[in-house]
């Protein structure tokens, strides 16, 4: 079994996409759980790949956050935080089975939006980054741990 902790950019985008198309796949066969959770799957995985490509430190939940912050500071797209925002709501969404067809297919849609939009970012070079919160960018910079 591949060990994902340790992939490499590439490796990320490429479960990004198998992801977004899966969610799709579930949601048609009537599984709105399943559909939920791949979606988030894509959106985190696609979050991973800019963060890898980058060198941060991306192996905590908690730290998706802070990337995507970060990213949409850097690019001045804030966009990214609502997209990914609802990523998040079909991740709570798995658990709870609160959101109806429409929304959670809206939700794929726009992970679709997310994951396209974090594949250009991470194709190209790094912006400087706009440093806002100082502990922040500290849990992205320091030493990936294990």
């Amino acid at each position: 079994m591949k060990d994902y902790k340790h992939s490499s950019a590439e490796e990320y985008a490429a479960l990004s996409r198998r992801f977004v198309l899966q969610a799709q796949q579930e949601f048609d066969n009537g599984d709105r759980l399943q559909a939920s959770e791949k979606a988030w799957g894509a959106a985190a995985h696609a979050v991973k790949a800019v963060a890898a490509s980058r060198g941060w430190n991306h192996n905590a939940h908690r730290l998706l956050f802070d990337i995507v912050d970060q990213i949409s500071r850097d690019m001045e797209s804030p966009a990214l935080r609502s997209l990914f925002q609802t990523a998040n709501s079909l991740h709570q969404n798995f658990y709870e089975n609160w959101q109806p067809d429409g929304l959670v297919q809206d939700g794929i849609n726009e992970v679709k939006q997310l994951v396209d939009l974090l594949d250009e970012i991470r194709s190209q070079p790094p912006m400087p980054s706009a440093v806002i919160d100082p502990r922040q960018w500290e849990h992205l910079t320091q030493s990936a741990r294990d």
